[in-house]
C-alpha cells in the first residue's frame, strides 16, 4: 500500500545512526507493526525539537508514512506516563543487551505486541532498580517462549512427565529436558528449572542454572550470531577485576611494615 499512514503507534528506538547531513535512520520496535526502519529527517539539525526524544529506552508515540520495512517519520512525542529519562547508568548495558536480542531475533515487519509489552515491562523493572540478573533471565525466558522457540520448563521432552524438584536434567535445544543423574556434567537441578518457570530467582544456585540454560537456548536461537553486548560485558568485568587487584596492591604497599619496638629483636 503505497503512501500508507500510521498514526501514533507505541514505539521504542532500538538503534539509530546518522543519515545524510541532518537526519537519522532509526531501527524501531513498534507495538502494532513490528520492527521497522524509519527515516527521521532534520532531527540532527540545530532547530530540531525531537532529537532528545529519539533515544533508546524512551517510550514514544510515533506517526509515519510509507510501506514495507522502511518509512518516513512524520511525528513523535513522549508516550503518556512514560519516562523520557532513559535508563540509569547501571542498567544501560543491560538495556543494550535487550535491544540487541530484539534486533537479532525479531523479524522485520512482523508484529509482536506481546514481545513489545514484555520489553516495556522489563525496562520498567530496570528503571525501578530490581535485581538485574533476575530481570534479564525472566526477559530471556519469556522472549524465547513468545517467539516460538519452544522452551518448555515444566515437562520432560520424552513422555511429557512433569519435572521433579529433586531430579536433574539435561537440556537439548531441539528436544527439551531429559532426566539424568545428579552427577552428570552440565545437568540442571529440577528445582532450579521449576523456580525459573515461576520467576522465583532469588537463590544464587537457581540464578546460575538459569544463566547457563538461557545461554544455551539463546545460542541455539541465534544460530551462531554473536552478541556484541556479551563481549562488552566480559571486557567490563575483566577491567573491574584488574582495577580491584591493582587497588589491593596499592593499599598493601601503602601500609608501613610493623617491626618490633626499638631495642627489641624479633624471634
Amino acid at each position: 500500500m503505497r503512501g500508507r499512514r500510521v498514526e501514533l503507534d507505541a514505539v521504542f528506538v532500538l538503534h539509530h545512526r546518522p543519515w545524510r547531513d541532518t537526519s537519522r535512520m532509526l531501527d524501531v520496535f513498534t507495538r502494532e507493526h513490528g520492527r521497522l526502519m524509519l527515516f527521521a529527517r532534520g532531527v540532527r539539525g540545530p532547530r530540531s525539537r525531537s532529537a532528545s526524544l529519539l533515544q533508546p529506552f524512551v517510550p514514544l508515540l510515533a506517526s509515519w508514512t510509507g510501506s514495507g520495512e522502511t518509512a518516513q517519520l512524520t511525528q513523535v512525542e513522549a508516550a503518556p506516563g512514560g519516562s523520557v529519562a532513559g535508563l540509569p547508568a547501571g542498567a544501560l548495558l543491560s538495556g543494550w543487551y535487550l535491544n540487541e536480542l530484539l534486533l537479532k531475533l525479531v523479524l522485520r515487519a512482523d508484529p509482536q505486541p506481546a514481545v513489545f509489552d514484555l520489553y516495556a515491562r522489563t525496562l520498567d523493572r530496570l528503571r525501578d532498580g530490581q535485581a538485574v540478573a533476575a530481570v534479564l533471565r525472566g526477559f530471556e525466558r519469556d522472549l524465547l517462549v513468545q517467539l516460538g522457540f519452544g522452551l518448555e520448563l515444566g515437562r520432560e521432552a520424552q513422555g511429557g512427565a512433569p519435572l521433579q524438584a529433586d531430579r536433574y536434567y539435561h537440556f537439548h535445544p531441539s528436544l527439551g529436558f531429559v532426566a539424568t543423574s545428579d552427577d552428570a556434567e552440565a545437568a540442571y537441578a529440577g528445582r532450579s528449572l521449576l523456580a525459573l518457570a515461576e520467576d522465583d530467582l532469588q537463590e544464587d544456585a537457581v540464578l546460575e542454572d538459569a544463566r547457563r540454560l538461557m545461554r544455551t537456548a539463546l545460542d541455539d536461537a541465534l544460530e551462531g550470531r554473536e552478541l556484541r553486548t556479551r563481549s562488552v560485558a566480559r571486557a567490563v568485568t575483566r577491567s573491574a577485576a584488574r582495577a580491584a587487584a591493582s587497588s589491593v596492591q596499592v593499599a598493601s604497599a601503602a601500609v608501613p611494615a610493623v617491626g618490633p619496638p626499638s631495642g627489641e629483636t624479633s624471634t
